[in-house]
């Protein structure tokens, strides 16, 4: 069987990539709805496109494929396997990113699917560093963890974006761009969970 697809099934990606176009499809159809951020500290008035929120889902769902029932053995294999979860993290960004193209064909505004590109790539980002963190069936911790105070504080008196919130800041804002980029690529390169002793002797 070929490698890469080995590994996909292995970590059940067909079945999350389903969800995570239903949950497409059901965004595109709210394509003109807005969330209104209820920031706890100030009376604001602050709402973010639906497509701009749905992002952290992707995250979730797609992060799900991050586990794998033979970790243990993938740790001494032959075979690059951190090469493949490298690819596994393009592979998911990029259809993060299709996904969020869908609601384009119901009006969705450009800088809006700008936003949601950036959104779905900084919370992956998120997703892979809490799987390294605290193991892949956590991969969902970080990116619902950073987004709940995002909601609940992320605007300022002047109803504005905090500078953290990045996941609420306009396409146009280098900040936010700054910050999820920053996350994806630390994703990219951070190494795998270490190896145990008894691992490096088979090694």
């Amino acid at each position: 069987m070929n490698p890469v697809l080995a590994h996909a099934r292995s970590r059940n990606v067909p079945r999350a990539a389903v969800t995570a176009a239903a949950v497409a499809t059901a965004t595109a159809l709210l394509t003109r709805q807005q969330v209104d951020i209820p920031d706890f500290r100030h009376l604001v008035d602050y709402a973010v496109p639906v497509a701009a929120v749905v992002p952290v889902a992707y995250a979730v769902v797609l992060g799900t494929t991050l586990h794998s029932p033979m970790a243990d053995l993938e740790y001494v294999s032959a075979r690059p396997v951190s090469l493949y979860r490298r690819l596994q993290l393009i592979a998911l960004t990029l259809f993060a990113a299709v996904l969020s193209a869908l609601p384009l064909v119901f009006g969705l505004p450009v800088e809006v699917f700008a936003a949601s590109v950036r959104n779905a790539a900084g919370h992956l980002g998120l997703a892979v560093i809490s799987a390294r963190l605290f193991g892949s069936g956590l991969a969902w911790l970080l990116p619902l963890g950073t987004f709940g105070p995002t909601l609940l504080l992320g605007v300022g008196a002047d109803n504005t974006p905090e500078w953290w919130a990045w996941s609420i800041h306009s396409a146009s804002s280098p900040e936010a761009l700054a910050l999820a980029s920053t996350l994806w690529l630390a994703a990219l390169l951070l190494p795998g969970s270490p190896s145990t002793a008894e691992d490096r002797a088979e090694a």
